[in-house]
């Protein structure tokens, strides 16, 4: 019998109801992507949500873990387990071409949050963003059909860049949750003692200081992320680049708030997320290609891990007649501001998992 070359379609709805139920944001922007890439992409996305969820629940982390490495083991081979998303993504990997290290990675950064790993410097932060951002960014652009090192970088500087924004909008919750995700270098520079910042987390000028140097790395990796956008098929810009610009917003909210992300948590408004959308159609037709800037030194194992050639995911770009049916499923997504787990997790809940909610 012939490989299969598209997952089944009841194995396809299973994914949708779980994103649907806890990955509402994703689900949304979704609908910007051509249906060739939201399908892989939604099943892709509901593994990331299913091992999250795994990690995070389970009174034995470890066990979690070696439980997702026996599923991926099964995935990879060809064998996975009778779970609709494990037969999913067993075809869209093999499909794709899909690395498996690249999911070890994204494993390994669950493992780094539920450990209650710190990190010394600004380089070793990187190092944890990308395995629980680059890797999906990487993932991303394979399903789109790109494999050249140029525009993975180019992916893993916006996941990287996102998830500095996560950090920097969630210093107070993540304190509030016994986590500390900011350089404890930068803390010593400005004074700080994580031990009674965890103990009494409070606002302060040296608090604010530290939350705008993290929103300006982050836009530093929103800048060069841009040229890679360009280099993604038509029909997948604006969705990349919709995402990018309502990320970089909660950096704007937060500016004007003095960067205080302990008293209250910056969200996007629905109108202004929308607004973004239309800009992002609106930009998304811009041919720039990806710079020859190289990748951070940190995510370069990601890079390394692709094969140059191989994998079917180049996708034919479609147009943008469907713009005022998504524009009329964004504006009836709920105004919560967070939606499922890649948002305002309650306590215990795991960093990596909030690039799969809302903005």
């Amino acid at each position: 019998m012939a490989a299969r070359s598209r997952p089944d379609p009841a194995d396809v709805a299973a994914c949708r109801r779980l994103l649907q139920a806890g990955s509402r944001s994703f689900f949304a922007a979704s609908l910007l992507l051509p249906a060739s890439v939201r399908e892989p992409a939604t099943v892709l996305y509901a593994f990331c949500r299913v091992a999250d969820d795994a990690v995070d629940l389970s009174p034995n982390s470890a066990t979690a873990i070696a439980r997702l490495h026996a599923r991926l083991d099964g995935i990879f081979a060809g064998t996975p387990d009778e779970d609709p998303v494990d037969r999913a993504l067993a075809i869209v990997v093999r499909v794709h071409d899909l690395p498996r290290s690249v999911f070890d990675a994204l494993i390994e950064g669950l493992a780094w949050d539920v450990g209650g790993r710190t990190y010394e410097t600004f380089s070793d932060l990187i190092a944890y963003c990308a395995r629980v951002a680059g890797t999906v960014g990487t993932l991303m652009t394979l399903l789109m059909g790109r494999r050249d090192p140029r525009v993975l970088a180019r992916a893993c500087d916006l996941g990287v860049a996102m998830q500095l924004t996560n950090i920097a909008r969630d210093v107070g919750e993540d304190a509030r949750a016994g986590r500390i995700y900011l350089p404890l270098d930068w803390m010593a520079e400005a004074g700080l003692s994580p031990a009674a910042f965890l103990a009494d987390p409070r606002f302060d000028r040296r608090i604010a200081g530290l939350v705008e140097r993290l929103l300006a790395e982050a836009d530093r990796l929103y800048r060069r992320s841009q040229s890679g956008i360009g280099a993604l098929p038509g029909g997948c810009r604006p969705a990349i680049h919709a995402a990018r610009l309502i990320y970089q917003e909660i950096g704007i909210l937060l500016a004007a708030r003095g960067y205080d992300s302990i008293a209250q948590r910056s969200v996007v408004p629905q109108g202004r997320k929308l607004a973004l959308v239309g800009r992002a159609l609106l930009d998304a037709g811009f041919a720039s290609g990806p710079t020859r800037q190289k990748a951070l030194a940190e995510v370069q194992f990601l890079i390394d891990a692709v094969r140059p050639e191989g994998g079917e995911g180049l996708m034919a770009d479609q147009g943008l007649d469907r713009l005022m049916d998504i524009f009329e499923r964004l504006a009836r997504e709920p105004g919560s501001a967070r939606t499922g787990r890649v948002l305002r997790p309650r306590r215990g809940r795991t960093r990596a998992s909030r690039l799969t909610a809302t903005a």
